[in-house]
Formats: structure tokens, C-alpha cells, sequence
């Protein structure tokens, strides 16, 4: 098994470089979908944030009203690292439950958006960074996800620097190009993943008798 750590900046494209590398038959750990798994109504993640925030981060049908916690969170960092105790031990656990569930030869793709903030390199056999322009995210983000560019701006300044994350990248992915030349580039890369792949598994057996 090769593990890979798949990160980028917010709108430089890593959800559709991921959905490109399951379609090649990388088997996708999605840090966000987890995170939301983990605290949807029912769960003991659910109500250990209830616990620590209050009833008041609840919406009228029980489920987490994000952006109220969100605007409770991203205010005090001190609050925001009680959420963060909460969820990330939750992810971790879920996430290594399906990396463990996959066969022995698969690439396991995490996506993971605070993969650089976070010090998680280590984590991964290989890191690949989905890598844009300032300029490029800021227009996807107005252009394609409605925000206004000074929201759009201070997400992107709350991020790792494009310098911080192309530091850690083993594999770094142009997404400043069109779509099927972005298609074409990540088929290389997942050549290249397939082959370490191969190379890590036999590295990886023991010592024949």
C-alpha cells in the first residue's frame, strides 16, 4: 500500500485532481467528508462539540449549524483548538479505519486541505500538492464559489503560503491549464504513483527464507 497525501490551496482544484485519481482507481480518504461524518446528529462527536459550545451551534433539525460555530471558532483560537481536540482524533481514527480496509497493492489518496498547516507530511509516503496562482484561486473562488474577493483573500491568507506548501510536495501538480491538460498530467502522476507503489510492496516484504 502507498499512502499519499493529496493537499493545495483553497480554489487551486485538489477536489477534482482527487476525483481524477479515483477515476484512475486510487481509493480516496476524504478528510473533509470524515470531518463532517464525525459530528453528523447522533454521534458522540456531535454531542462533545454540543458539550463544549453549546445547544446554540445546533440547527432547528439537530444537525451542527456550521457557520455558527464556525464564526464562534475562527474568532478565538483558543476555542478553535477545543474544536479541533474534539474532531481531529475522530478523523484520524475513521480515516485510518479505511486506509486498513483497503487491499494490500492500492494507493490511498487522503485529501487533506490542512495537510501543510498541520506538519502531516511525515504521515505519507508521498506528498502531492495541487498547486495555482494567487491570482487563479482568487478568481475561482469569486468567479466559481460566489464569495467576495475580500473573504476570498482573507481565507487564502489564513492558509499555508504557496512557497510553505510546495516545500513539502514529493509531487507537484500545475493546475494553472486547461482541463484536459490537467487530465493528462495527473495520468502521469498516477503512473508514477502505481510504480512506487509496486516498489514500496516489495521493499516493504520480509526477507524470503
Amino acid at each position: 500500500m502507498l499512502k499519499v497525501g493529496l493537499t493545495g490551496g483553497i480554489g487551486a482544484g485538489k477536489s477534482e485532481v482527487s476525483r481524477l485519481l479515483v477515476a484512475c482507481g486510487a481509493v480516496l480518504v476524504d478528510a473533509d467528508r470524515i470531518a463532517r461524518e464525525v459530528v453528523a446528529p447522533g454521534t458522540p462527536g456531535l454531542a462533545a462539540v454540543v458539550d463544549a459550545f453549546g445547544a446554540a451551534v445546533l440547527g432547528a433539525d439537530g444537525s451542527l449549524d456550521r457557520p455558527r460555530l464556525g464564526s464562534i471558532v475562527f474568532a478565538d483560537p483558543e476555542k478553535l483548538a477545543v474544536l479541533n481536540s474534539i474532531v481531529h482524533p475522530l478523523v484520524g481514527a475513521r480515516s485510518r479505519e479505511l486506509e486498513s480496509a483497503a487491499a494490500g497493492d492500492a494507493v490511498v489518496v487522503h485529501d487533506v486541505p490542512l495537510l501543510t498547516e498541520n506538519g502531516l507530511a511525515p504521515l505519507y509516503d508521498v506528498v502531492v500538492v495541487v498547486d495555482a496562482a494567487p491570482e487563479t484561486q482568487l478568481d475561482r473562488l469569486v468567479t466559481l464559489r460566489g464569495m467576495t474577493e475580500a473573504d476570498a483573500r482573507a481565507r487564502m491568507a489564513a492558509q499555508a503560503t504557496r512557497d510553505e506548501r510546495l516545500r513539502i510536495a514529493d509531487i507537484v501538480i500545475d493546475n494553472d491549464v486547461p482541463l484536459p491538460d490537467l487530465e493528462r498530467r495527473v495520468r502521469d502522476v498516477w503512473a508514477d504513483l502505481v510504480h512506487r507503489a509496486h516498489a514500496h510492496g516489495v521493499s516493504s516484504r520480509p526477507p524470503q527464507e
